[in-house]
Parts: structure tokens; sequence; C-alpha cells
């Protein structure tokens, strides 16, 4: 349904719906509950994201969680929405508040892995690409690359821990 309206008039409506989100969380002084997705491929590299709205800046995909919604459902929705990837498996691997211009924002860091390609869907992400820890973009969101090393390592233990 979405894709029928034109591409540009859906960025518009992104973009106009965040600014609206942001002014009324910070208003309403709600805790926003959401995700953020270290997804890996077979060669450890990190998947990062541009959304069309927002930060410009690189970000993990991610996104809330619907009401009543588990964690990690949440984060395999956000990441085959957003890139058209389907993870073999999750694992949460942390959890932050954060100031988001004015709003807190309780993030879960899940880690999945994959074998697929993203496929940004040119509405929401406008470029997706995996990135090696010692190469990631300059204009990486910040703190994100402080993050990433300890985050790959919890996310390789845990991924070999036992049931």
């Amino acid at each position: 349904m979405l894709h029928l309206i034109p591409r540009p008039l859906h960025v518009a409506g992104l973009r106009t719906a965040h600014f609206i989100r942001l002014r009324w969380w910070r208003i309403a002084g709600s805790m926003v509950v959401g995700c953020r997705v270290l997804v890996l491929d077979e060669a450890d590299r990190v998947l990062l994201i541009r959304h069309s709205y927002g930060s410009v800046r690189w970000m993990m995909p991610g996104g809330g969680l619907r009401r009543g919604e588990e964690v990690a459902r949440a984060a395999a929705r956000e990441v085959a929405e957003e890139v058209a990837i389907r993870l073999e498996s999750l694992i949460e691997i942390g959890c932050a508040v954060e100031d988001l211009q004015g709003a807190k924002n309780r993030v879960h860091v899940l880690a999945g892995w994959t074998r697929e390609s993203p496929v940004p869907d040119g509405r929401e992400v406008i470029e997706a690409r995996f990135f090696a820890l010692d190469d990631l973009p300059r204009d990486t969101v910040r703190h994100l690359a402080e993050r990433l090393p300890g985050w790959v390592t919890a996310a390789k233990a845990a991924r070999l821990r036992p049931d």
C-alpha cells in the first residue's frame, strides 16, 4: 500500500512524521522503547544504514517496538522491513537509555547473523552496506564506533555459548 505513494512524497511524509514524533515524545515525557540490531555477515562485518529522515549518519538498523511486541520479534521485523534481510539467529547483548533530542529512549541491542546482502527499501533507508570494524565510515553516529568492537565480541561469545 505504501508503495502506491510516490517515493518523494513518502520520504517527505517520513521526515514530517519523525519531526512531529520527536516533539511529541519530548512534550509528553514518555519513554520510547526501541531496538538496534548488530547485523553481522560471515566475515563479521557490521551492517550500517542511512535513513532518508532524521540523522544522515550511518547507524545500525532498528526501530520502535509495537505495543506488546517482543524485542526479538521487533528486531527481526525492523531488519526485514528496512533492508530485506532475514536473520539466522538473534541474541540480546545489551540495553541502554539514550537521549533522543530531549526524549528518553530505551534501546535494546540485539545481534544477528545473515548470509544475505542488504537491499534498502529506498524510502525509509536510502543506503545500507557491510563495513569491517577497522573501516567504518567517518560519518557514523556518535559513539557507535566506540561501542561496536565490544558488541561484536559480546555477540560472538554469546553465539558460542550452549543454550
